[in-house]
């Protein structure tokens, strides 16, 4: 009893004390207001701040309201006059605390130098209303109005007092403001006991809460989701996005039991500020992680698909997925943790886009031409294309240019803008690679022995995996200047170039060896001098045989030796 007798003093002292002050206060201030050329006749004079009640002026009514409703000077009853409606005078005084505890509850701090001190204030952003609004983003609903020649609390301010009460305490924390005051009211750094007892009660309940939403996430989902045969996805993707998650929760029970403490405004204003902003920061966390998760089910459609171009668009989709939600997210932490009003902002952006459109227009070229390379698809990763003076292999698709890879080993970059107007011819969709050649054989080479030739290039074709059967066209055709002349036109049905090349050097090796078996002599440019021949010299010139049974002969033994190899 003697230290609660000498506390409950020194808090006596102490108000005399804050009161003493107020008063020096203003009369420093209307002695300088003198010194300036009068007293402002506008200025509230205090004279008892025990019972100020003045509804004068926005700025009277409001330090009517607030004053008395301070701890050390408790005066509901003069604080009541400022609410407009009908009510009776307990109705007035429960209500009156109410609204009290909807402004430390949101965290709205009232600089009441700030509130204007004109009896016929207008508000001009209003169509200038006899109102005065504290804070439009926070309490659109709380406002004063003026009734005959006096500020109040507006009816309808009034009316909605149990409803904002009951919003910014949910959940049945309202009896909570009755119960924790009644455990102590000793002061202990700077707080009650009750205060430090309900702080004690939070972080024991949060880190509780936290341990047992981390010990659901991790066994529970995680015993789910290998149940159902997705552990790897769950390891990867869904426990960090769960466990971003739990703290979101931890989040909301702060947001929702610091507001029991009643702490001091000046703090609970900085509190709820982060606590506003760092809920829609989290859920901006959680999408962009799952924007991870999403691409992963993409890459795996993907995976399903022959082209090879949806692998180049699932990092591209990603990245601007979370691009996307990183402004997003910026805008809602603004908006409603830092109370920023974006509409400005959005309407800068708009113009200032307009003009960023006109200064970037190629870019903006650039980007829908890669749209349109990812729609129609003219060419995937890995096809030889040709358009213009490009020339090479597609490395890679990005949203600006295009990665060609020349047979010089350079790496081109090209504009999709440019691509996406230009004739490109695409080798990679070839469903077949044509091979045409001419085979020069010499003048002195017999009819019969060219019919078997060219019936044994015909065997080439057709015994060989990779060529095409339906269609190809081997044909002497031609008499040139110093050899005949054997067209061989044919198709290989293969993916690369590499597997052309290699199909070519078999056909080739194969011509070479009908050719040796045959006796058949290939041309080249020559000239050729004639001499009178000699009885006893033979001439240069081959000697061939005059039967076309004997070439058909060695024509059966080629084929059964070389064409089943």
């Amino acid at each position: 009893m003697c230290s609660f007798a000498k506390n409950k003093k020194r808090l006596i002292m102490a108000s005399r004390f804050r009161l003493i002050l107020l008063g020096l206060a203003l009369l420093v201030s209307n002695c300088l207001f003198g010194f300036a050329g009068g007293i402002d006749e506008d200025f509230p004079q205090i004279q008892d701040t025990a019972s100020y009640v003045n509804l004068s002026t926005p700025y009277t009514t409001t330090l009517t309201f607030f004053l008395n409703l301070e701890e050390k000077n408790f005066k509901p009853e003069n604080a009541a006059k400022t609410l407009g409606g009908d009510l009776t005078p307990e109705q007035a005084r429960k209500q009156v605390v109410k609204l009290k505890q909807v402004f430390d509850g949101q965290g709205v701090f009232v600089d009441v130098e700030q509130v204007p001190n004109e009896a016929n204030y207008a508000d001009s952003t209003r169509s200038y209303q006899a109102k005065y609004f504290f804070n439009n983003n926070r309490l659109p609903k709380i406002f004063l109005e003026k009734t005959g020649d006096k500020w109040k609390f507006s009816s309808y301010t009034v009316s909605q007092i149990n409803e904002l009460h009951k919003e910014t305490y949910p959940y049945g924390t309202a009896k909570l403001l009755n119960l924790l005051p009644k455990i102590g009211q000793q002061v202990y750094l700077g707080l009650h006991l009750w205060q430090l007892c309900g702080i004690f009660l939070l972080v024991l309940f949060v880190f509780t809460a936290h341990k047992l939403f981390t010990f659901i996430v991790d066994r529970g989902m995680f015993h789910v989701s290998k149940k159902l045969g997705y552990k790897q996805v769950a390891e990867t993707y869904l426990l960090p996005v769960a466990r971003v998650i739990s703290i979101y929760f931890v989040v909301l029970l702060v947001d929702i039991f610091i507001r029991v403490l009643q702490l001091p405004i000046e703090v609970v204003s900085w509190i709820v500020i982060m606590l506003n902003a760092v809920k829609p920061l989290i859920i901006t966390i959680v999408f962009y992680k799952l924007a991870d998760l999403l691409s992963a089910y993409f890459e795996r459609q993907a995976d399903k698909t022959e082209s090879n171009l949806d692998d180049q668009l699932v990092p591209l989709v990603r990245k601007t997925l979370k691009a996307f939600i990183i402004i997003v997210g910026s805008l809602f932490i603004l908006k409603d943790g830092l109370q920023v009003d974006i509409w400005p902002f959005l309407t800068g952006l708009s113009i200032g886009g307009l003009a960023f459109a006109l200064a970037a227009q190629d870019t903006i070229k650039n980007f829908f031409g890669s749209v349109m390379i990812f729609i129609d698809k003219p060419f995937q990763v890995g096809d030889w294309i040709t358009s213009g003076d490009v020339d090479g292999t597609v490395e890679e698709v990005g949203f600006r240019s295009t990665r060609v890879r020349t047979f010089r080993n350079s790496l081109m970059y090209i504009p999709n803008g440019r691509i996406a107007d230009a004739t490109i011819d695409n080798h990679g969709l070839r469903q077949y690679r044509r091979f045409y050649t001419t085979i020069t054989i010499t003048y002195g080479t017999p009819p019969e022995l060219i019919d078997v030739f060219v019936e044994g290039l015909r065997e080439i074709v057709k015994s060989h995996p990779l060529t095409r059967k339906d269609y190809y066209n081997v044909y002497f055709n031609n008499m040139s200047a110093y050899s005949l002349d054997i067209m061989f036109y044919v198709f290989f049905e293969v993916p690369t170039w590499g597997d052309e090349l290699q199909g070519r050097h078999e056909i080739l090796i194969k011509i070479v060896k009908l050719a040796n078996e045959l006796g058949v002599n290939f041309a080249f440019p020559t000239q050729t001098l004639h001499m009178e021949t000699f009885p006893e010299k033979e001439g240069l010139s081959p000697i061939y045989e005059d039967n076309a049974e004997a070439y058909k002969q060695r024509l059966d033994a080629f084929v059964q030796r070389e064409m089943k190899r």
